[in-house]
């Protein structure tokens, strides 16, 4: 991923390269052209939740990430019409869109005791619509490894070149699934941006150019998780 200072491990590709080839993923299964995007292209709605297995450990990360309405009718023009089925067409659009997003390492950056995990392969991958025509991409991505939240435990969920823009919803943003007791969660906001990066920010606005290297970072809430 360009720009990515995180440490993760895999192959590095552009986020603009990644949301392309969905894009034109999608555009190839319904016959359709895929528009050219700003930046930030994309706004993200995330909940997610941290799973644990029966020895205490955390086995992966289930995602809900809501789209903006604007990527949401782009995503699901012709989906169901002209004789298409929907839910076919959703399910081969989620697999599309997790598939491919797995080079961008899902834009999920999992920490246990200081290091980042690796991840095995996507699973339950499946689309909803909601009443107002937003749709959400649900899937989960497991550890490559179980890990252990007894130590510092962080996850965040961010595109480095912030031509995605990921937020936690403000209702039940994560939760967890199997703790063992006594674990705790607490979500900590990012502080304002300098003023050099507001610049910066505002300078590449309606742009396809990165406002610099890791700057979703910067924009990123972190959630941690304790246990006894």
């Amino acid at each position: 991923m360009a720009g990515r200072t995180c440490g993760c491990s895999g192959g590095v590709i552009t986020v603009m390269a990644v949301m392309a080839r969905w894009l034109l993923a999608l555009a190839a299964i319904l016959g359709l052209t895929a528009p050219a995007w700003a930046h930030p292209h994309v706004w993200v709605a995330v909940r997610s939740q941290i799973v644990f297995d029966a020895t205490g450990r955390v086995t992966h990360i289930r995602h809900s990430w809501t789209f903006d309405e604007m990527y949401s009718a782009f995503a699901l023009q012709g989906v169901g019409g002209k004789g298409r089925d929907l839910q076919k067409d959703l399910n081969e659009l989620a697999t599309v869109n997790v598939t491919q997003l797995a080079e961008s390492q899902f834009f999920t950056f999992v920490r246990a005791g200081g290091r980042y995990q690796e991840y095995g392969t996507p699973r339950n991958a499946t689309i909803t619509v909601d009443e107002k025509k937003h749709a959400t991409l649900h899937f989960e991505v497991p550890l490559k490894t179980p890990a252990s939240a007894n130590k510092a435990f962080v996850l965040q969920v961010f595109d480095p070149g912030y031509f995605v823009a990921f937020d936690f919803e403000k209702q039940d943003p994560v939760t967890m699934q199997g703790a063992p007791k006594g674990c705790s969660l607490k979500l900590v906001t990012p502080t304002p941006l300098s003023e050099a990066d507001a610049q910066k920010l505002q300078q590449v606005a309606g742009s396809d150019v990165s406002p610099g290297a890791n700057f979703g970072a910067k924009l990123s809430t972190r959630v941690f998780v304790a246990c006894p």
